[in-house]
């Protein structure tokens, strides 16, 4: 087997010329010294002419010190850079922008310690700190970080006990809007031809509902328009019919869904609806956003209508798809961002 020199250190590299030096030097043939080292059959013939100049000998085989131009940053320096980086705004250095470019840690790095580097060299540094450039997630600012961590910690275990105490389930309750003429992603072509995709002509609109269990269990509605709190009231009969079991509905803040005949149903439903509201401004606490993600992702927006086709047709087929594969909706409860959510 053959070794890649480069991926050994100095030391072990000074170690294998000189053995093969010696070696040959007691007789043996340099291809089969070579050979057995799993060194680069020309390697040895190098090392044998640095060798053979007056005065040399071994002292030509040792390893020196890398060249190279040293580096305007101390490794604190550096450390120093990603702790300012990381998870960390611009904004609160003074600087008026919002997002890291190599230009803005550039000038960071001249306020902070007097040193000039361009751009090129600030991305090499970047990369060797382990930080890429990424589309941030973004999240509101009037997020409130207590009441999430109350939410994760008290709230929802205090719902998922008394569920399991009454033999009730917990859905995670969801709206979404789609549109025929949306296309995420991308597609090949040749540069400078921005591709053209077909879609129809006329727009087409839906909107739909959905709730989804961490068992795998998934309930979904399609209508027409914004929901208010009538139409919410509907639905919620819909989801209830036939049920047996209790069910725990967990909801956003959105205003429809907290109007006062809203709470007199569930009022009347005498505890076989209860509905619990989410910390404001945190869709990432609720798994049925995972399954709008998917939805949105995987199908019209990827695969644009046919002539004569209907978009609320092809949203309720991929929603009876996504019910029928428990094991995706059960998915969805694997993300980091649920993972405060136990199996009940």
């Amino acid at each position: 087997m053959k070794r890649d020199g480069r991926t050994l250190d100095h030391t072990t590299l000074e170690e294998f010329r000189l053995l093969a030096l010696r070696r040959v030097k007691e007789g043996e043939k340099p291809s089969e010294v070579v050979k057995s080292l799993g060194m680069n059959r020309t390697s040895i013939y190098r090392w044998l002419k640095a060798a053979s100049g007056r005065g040399k000998g071994e002292r030509a085989l040792a390893s020196r010190p890398a060249t190279g131009r040293p580096t305007k940053l101390t490794p604190t320096q550096r450390a120093q850079v990603f702790r300012w980086i990381n998870g960390k705004d611009p904004r609160q250095y003074g600087l008026d922008f919002g997002l890291w470019t190599r230009q803005i840690a550039a000038m960071l790095i001249e306020q902070k310690f007097g040193v000039r580097l361009g751009v090129t060299a600030i991305g090499r540094m970047l990369a060797r700190l382990g930080l890429t450039p990424q589309k941030p997630l973004q999240r509101a600012y009037q997020r409130d970080p207590q009441a999430i961590e109350r939410w994760q910690r008290e709230t929802y275990p205090g719902i998922a006990a008394v569920a399991r105490a009454n033999g009730a389930e917990i859905y995670f309750w969801d709206e979404s809007g789609f549109r025929a003429d949306t296309v995420h992603g991308k597609t090949w072509a040749p540069k400078g031809k921005t591709p053209v995709i077909d879609r129809p002509g006329q727009r087409q609109s839906i909107s739909a509902a959905s709730a989804v269990n961490a068992k795998g269990g998934f309930w979904f509605a399609t209508y027409q328009g914004a929901l208010n709190a009538e139409l919410f009231i509907e639905l919620l009969k819909k989801m209830m019919r036939g049920r047996s079991t209790p069910v725990h509905l967990v909801v956003d803040g959105l205003p429809a869904h907290k109007k006062a005949n809203v709470r007199e149903y569930i009022e009347s439903t005498k505890g076989k609806l209860t509905m619990h509201v989410l910390p404001g401004y945190a869709p990432d606490l609720n798994p049925d956003e995972l399954v709008w993600s998917h939805v949105k992702r995987t199908g019209v927006a990827r695969n644009p209508l046919r002539a004569g086709e209907k978009l609320e047709i092809r949203i309720d087929q991929q929603l009876r798809d996504v019910r029928k594969n428990r094991a995706l909706v059960r998915s969805f409860f694997k993300s980091p961002s649920v993972a405060y959510i136990s199996d009940c």
